[in-house]
């Protein structure tokens, strides 16, 4: 029987050799699937869809727009002129009233009287004057002969100017009493919407003073103000465009203003500024200005909010972008612009205000030819390839419609 003497070491080293070979291939296969995973990543990333236009950039005129409040263009506090116990109120609360109206009623008897007594005096007034008329014709024929004194002829003269200036006083004594009893009715002295009644009927009521009894106010709202102030810098822009000749001057071109109410979307109200203040506010740096417009169907009432905008600007090229599109970082704002090679790249800009389109003007940083990036900006970054789709920003109503905040 033959005996066979295996080789233990050597099959061991086979099998060693077997395994890390079976090692390295796993290995170079995970590497691989890796490589090509990320290949892929990068492949999806630099074949995104992005949609680019260019900015809108046309002739415009800017607008610059403030915050104000609605004034009465004219508003009276009711008072007596005369005081006495209130009779009567002779209007509707909040009614609209004429110049001229019967708004309170005092009790009048105790003027009736006075003008009387008044009357009474100026009577006896007209008898001493007759009187004393008579007696210095007589003395006056009788002063060319030197049959009457010197004296007595002086005497008489000085009773007929006594008697004169009496019966001027007695006539103005009527005249403030008839006056007093015609003011024991109350009128309105302008048309216009009327408050309440302060006072209730039967009290007694101060007037003819400064600290005379409130009864009422009227304000005329028809036309109303509209009162906005604007910076020293506004001011200065203003005059210097209407030395220019790029727009009117503001105290006396008559500059249209548009007002809208706190409810409404667009500036539907027209406006004329007729004043600007003749100084600058030291504590706030501001300037007072004052639009007025009809308010024929009373809708706007005295105390309203409403936001003011008027020309900024002469007439000039502008570009114009959505707000949407626009990233910031700290205090610097940018949008993302396609460039060579569907290179994503990032282009600071400087602002202006909103248009009346809805649009950002861009200042600064952009060029009318830029095609910028105007979706997926959250997934893409700069240095990135992207597939880019031309889109006309005017039809980008998504855009427009975030700009406009709709």
């Amino acid at each position: 029987m033959k005996t066979y003497k295996m080789n233990t070491k050597g099959i061991v080293r086979s099998v060693l050799a077997i395994t890390g070979l079976f090692a390295v291939i796993v290995m170079v296969l995970a590497f691989t699937s890796e490589e090509e995973e990320v290949n892929g990543n990068s492949v999806a990333s630099a074949a995104m869809a992005v949609e680019v236009s260019t900015p809108v950039f046309e002739k415009i005129t800017e607008w610059d727009e403030y915050t104000g409040r609605f004034e009465a263009s004219n508003r009276v506090e009711v008072r007596a002129r005369v005081s006495g116990f209130l009779e009567s109120v002779d209007f509707v609360d909040g009614q609209m009233v004429n110049k001229g109206d019967v708004l309170f009623t005092l009790d009048n008897r105790p003027y009736k009287i006075a003008l009387d007594q008044a009357n009474a005096d100026l009577g006896q007034a007209k008898a001493s004057l007759t009187t004393a008329q008579d007696n210095f014709e007589r003395v006056e024929s009788l002063h060319e002969s030197g049959a009457v004194s010197i004296e007595e002829y002086d005497r008489r003269k000085q009773a007929l100017e006594f008697a004169k200036a009496s019966l001027q006083l007695s006539q103005a004594k009527v005249d403030q009493a008839r006056l007093n009893l015609e003011f024991t009715k109350v009128t309105a002295p302008i048309s216009g919407l009327v408050s309440r009644d302060k006072v209730n009927l039967g009290n007694l009521i101060d007037g003819g003073s400064s600290n005379a009894t409130l009864l009422t106010t009227i304000v005329a709202t028809s036309p109303i103000h509209f009162y906005f102030t604007g910076s020293e810098a506004d001011y200065l822009r203003y005059v210097r465009l209407a030395r220019n000749g790029d727009r009117d001057a503001a105290r006396t071109g008559g500059i249209p203003v548009f007002i809208k109410l706190q409810d409404e979307d667009d500036f539907m109200h027209e406006a004329k500024m007729d004043f600007v203040d003749n100084e600058i506010d030291n504590n706030t740096g501001t300037i007072e200005s004052r639009a007025v417009l009809e308010n024929k169907d009373n809708l706007l009432e005295p105390g309203m909010f409403g936001k003011a905008r008027l020309e900024g600007s002469a007439e000039h090229e502008a570009i114009m972008i959505p707000d949407n599109i626009i990233g910031t970082n700290q205090s610097l704002r940018f949008v993302y612009v396609l460039g060579a090679d569907n290179i994503v790249t990032a282009k600071n800009i400087t602002l202006g205000p909103l248009h009346s389109n809805g649009l950002r003007i861009v200042r600064d940083g952009i060029s009318p030819e830029d095609k910028l990036i105007t979706n997926n900006i959250q997934k893409i970054r700069p240095g990135i390839a992207v597939t880019p789709i031309e889109t006309p920003l005017e039809q980008n109503t998504e855009a427009l419609a975030l700009a406009k905040g709709e």
